[in-house]
């Protein structure tokens, strides 16, 4: 269940009542009119099922309630209500399988910004990521995997071609693209520094590394590995299911595609920069294409739920099963 909280104009308000009454999955309605001072108006509080809540708060959009008052959502982690469990069983579909598109496009606009404590997680995890290609060392690689922030923005550009909003799909390009410029650049300087300490040798790049080749040599399956990532990680962050979004980090190979090609830059090694440069581009585009599908696949098939979600005039509460 949601919590959603409004500031209503005294004169939308009886819209805005009539509208939560109809819409299936809502309950628990509380109308405290004149209680707003900034904006001032009326606060409307009710508690909706995850399922119906996208379509509720397009709805309040289209009355204009984001711009002459507010709207506010929280989740609720517990409500032990008989009303509340017949609201969920009221609501189409399940819950977990519910988009909230605004809370979508908001989540993705914080984490596809690009930020100095974005940049420095991206370039302190290829420094990670360069000390685990060096010493062929698989945990530090996905150690490094586990803190690159890089899906942030691979979400919001999945997020903004879907929802065409092309101002969120190129501030999320522009972070991806700057940050890892950033990250290797960084990283190129980071290795020579090492060099300079005696802690890398261009030998070590050279010698046989069975557990971290991989990184700059892609294959079929680099690709695969991609697109299956894209579709787990769009479905965690829609469903909020931040442990799979862990695992399709440490999943594909970009931020230690970016620190094989820092490091193979510092030394000179053209061809093992121009094979991790193919493995990360492989996996970033597996990951927009396949992401952008699923985000597509899952709005066309709650929109053939949208006409089930307003309750037609009239007609009677479900009652619980």
């Amino acid at each position: 269940m949601l919590h959603l909280r409004m500031i209503t104009p005294h004169a939308l308000t009886d819209q805005v009542v009539e509208l939560i009454d109809r819409t299936v999955g809502t309950t628990h309605l509380v109308v405290l009119t004149g209680a707003a001072r900034d904006p001032a108006g009326d606060v409307v509080m009710c508690d909706v099922a995850r399922e119906a809540a996208d379509e509720l708060l397009q709805e309040m959009r289209s009355l204009g309630i984001d711009e002459s008052g507010s709207i506010a959502v929280e989740h609720i982690d517990l409500s032990i209500s008989r009303r509340a469990d017949m609201a969920e069983e009221e609501a189409p579909g399940e819950a977990a399988d519910a988009v909230i598109w605004e809370q979508l496009a908001e989540s993705t606009h914080e984490e596809s910004t690009l930020t100095i404590t974005y940049s420095v997680f991206l370039i302190v995890a290829t420094m990670i990521a360069a000390c685990g290609v060096v010493l062929d060392n698989a945990v530090l690689i996905v150690g490094a995997m586990a803190v690159g922030p890089e899906f942030g923005p691979l979400a919001g550009i999945c997020t903004g071609l879907v929802q065409r909003a092309p101002r969120l799909t190129a501030r999320s390009a522009v972070a991806l693209l700057v940050g890892f410029a950033a990250a290797i650049v960084g990283t190129t300087v980071f290795s020579l520094a090492m060099d300079a300490l005696g802690l890398f040798h261009e030998s070590m790049l050279d010698d046989p590394r069975p557990n971290t080749s991989f990184i700059w040599q892609p294959d079929p399956f680099s690709f695969v590995v991609a697109l299956l990532a894209g579709v787990v990680g769009m479905l965690s962050l829609t469903s909020a299911k931040s442990g799979a979004l862990v695992g399709v980090a440490i999943s594909v190979t970009t931020v230690p595609a970016a620190a094989n090609a820092a490091v193979a830059l510092s030394y000179g090694d053209l061809g093992q920069m121009w094979g991790s440069a193919i493995q990360l581009s492989l996996n970033l585009l597996g990951i927009v294409l396949s992401g952008s599908l699923t985000l597509l696949a899952w709005k066309l098939l709650w929109r053939t739920q949208r006409g089930r979600m307003i309750r037609p005039p009239g007609a009677p509460r479900r009652a619980a099963k």
